[in-house]
């Protein structure tokens, strides 16, 4: 069965860049997503969220009438489901969207149909998923039932790309496909060799899901390693960057640079999904989160120590003294507030400090809800005019771009090592 039509349920930072590299290669596409105001923005051939290149690829392929969006799952040949998938506040997964989607799709497969789920889950979520198709279609045959002879081939193959740099990720990088069986397998590789350059690497959905899971919790253990030594640093009264940098001569050596905390929807929650399924043994994994975790109450600290050695100069009171929060995404120049560290950081802050809180975010336009009322969103220039203390928070390229002279405050918290 050849793939005419191919339907993306959940238009996210994943979802629509997927659907519009499938539309480009002139397929039919349909994306879904439950947020109306996504759909009736793509269907306006426009974006709801920033990523470079996008903007034109789904401008063009919804002018030309290979890109559409709807709210409810509608007949196709393939369904990529790239959803959210969340912890609860005890660091269980949730899969509540990886089911709800499952089941909105489930009235519409036919025999011959791919289902390929996209999202971070943990070992086992895609036979969990087949589970619930085959309890909602018991008409149709499944791997876990019947094998190749399944009606409907299912598999697992989770996104790889960088915040940024997606477009070309998507279509450069190697994808990990893990079906149920071989034939699920062939079948969602030669789905992806529409628009993939990469090689699809063969193997079994486990595994593959464990892959996803390995990779995160590797770069998340790195970063602990790099935020471990930035605390150490700051008691040794020693310049981290410069260590960092002299230590990176040694060449087997690459230590990552630290930071405010670890963000986005990948790294901050897939290392807890590993930790849930294996609580006694993955020990490293979880000291690695932890680290993490406590290291914008560090900031926060710092920050206090800031305002009192400004008070104590200036002889002010704490409601006299402006804090100014510099950046609230999780990476650089996007506008992904995911899981963001920066944004805990700077609404602990708001809280704690009786003066006023400034927030500078280039590529937000409105302030997330845990914010509204905390904080006052401001550009870069009103922040340098009147803050008394800077917090460097997230690297973005218009706060590097900054001379050593268009900074004139004394008291300067830098969690990026870009001022100093």
């Amino acid at each position: 069965m050849s793939f005419d039509t191919i339907s993306v349920i959940g238009l996210g930072y994943i979802g629509l860049p997927t659907a519009a590299a499938f539309a480009s290669r002139r397929k039919r596409v349909i994306g879904v997503d439950t947020n109306q105001h996504a759909v009736d923005t793509i269907n306006r051939g426009a974006i709801h969220i920033i990523e470079p290149d996008l903007d034109r690829v789904v401008t063009e392929a919804v002018r030309e009438g290979w890109l559409r969006a709807v709210s409810q799952p509608q007949p196709a040949d393939a369904f990529l489901i790239a959803v959210p998938t969340p912890f609860k506040g005890d660091h269980q997964p949730d899969l509540s969207y990886v089911q709800a989607a499952a089941l909105a799709l489930a009235p519409v497969l036919t025999p011959g149909c791919l289902v390929i789920l996209e999202s971070t889950s943990p070992v086992g979520t895609t036979e969990q998923m087949a589970g619930w198709l085959a309890d909602a279609r018991p008409d149709l045959s499944f791997p876990q039932q019947v094998g190749e002879a399944a009606d409907i081939n299912i598999a697992y193959c989770p996104e790889r790309v960088l915040p940024g740099k997606v477009m070309v990720e998507l279509i450069k990088n190697d994808r990990v496909i893990g079906g149920m069986t071989p034939r699920c397998s062939a079948r969602a590789a030669e789905l992806y060799r529409i628009f993939l350059e990469g090689e699809c690497v063969v193997t079994h959905a486990r595994t593959a899901e464990m892959c996803k899971l390995t990779e995160n919790s590797f770069r998340d253990v790195n970063i602990a390693f790099a935020n471990e030594l930035s605390v150490l640093c700051a008691e040794q009264q020693i310049n981290v960057w410069e260590l960092i940098a002299l230590a990176n001569r040694h060449p087997r050596v690459n230590i990552l640079q630290p930071g405010p905390g670890v963000g986005c929807h990948c790294i901050a929650v897939d290392p807890w999904f590993i930790v849930a399924q294996n609580p006694a043994q993955a020990r490293l994994i979880r000291t690695a989160r932890q680290v993490n975790d406590d290291k914008p109450d560090w900031v926060v600290d710092k920050v206090k120590a800031a305002v009192a050695d400004c008070l104590n100069d200036s002889g002010r009171g704490s409601s006299d003294v402006t804090i100014a929060c510099f950046g609230l995404a999780f990476k650089p120049d996007i506008d992904d507030l995911r899981e963001s560290p920066v944004l805990h950081v700077t609404q602990l802050i708001a809280r704690w400090h009786r003066g006023q809180t400034l927030a500078v975010e280039p590529n937000v336009h409105a302030l997330p809800a845990s914010l509204d009322g905390l904080v006052t969103l401001v550009d870069r220039d009103r922040a340098l005019a009147t803050a008394d203390v800077l917090v460097m928070l997230v690297d973005h390229q218009q706060f590097r771009a900054l001379a050593p002279g268009d900074i004139h405050q004394r008291w300067v918290v830098d969690t990026r090592g870009v001022w100093r």
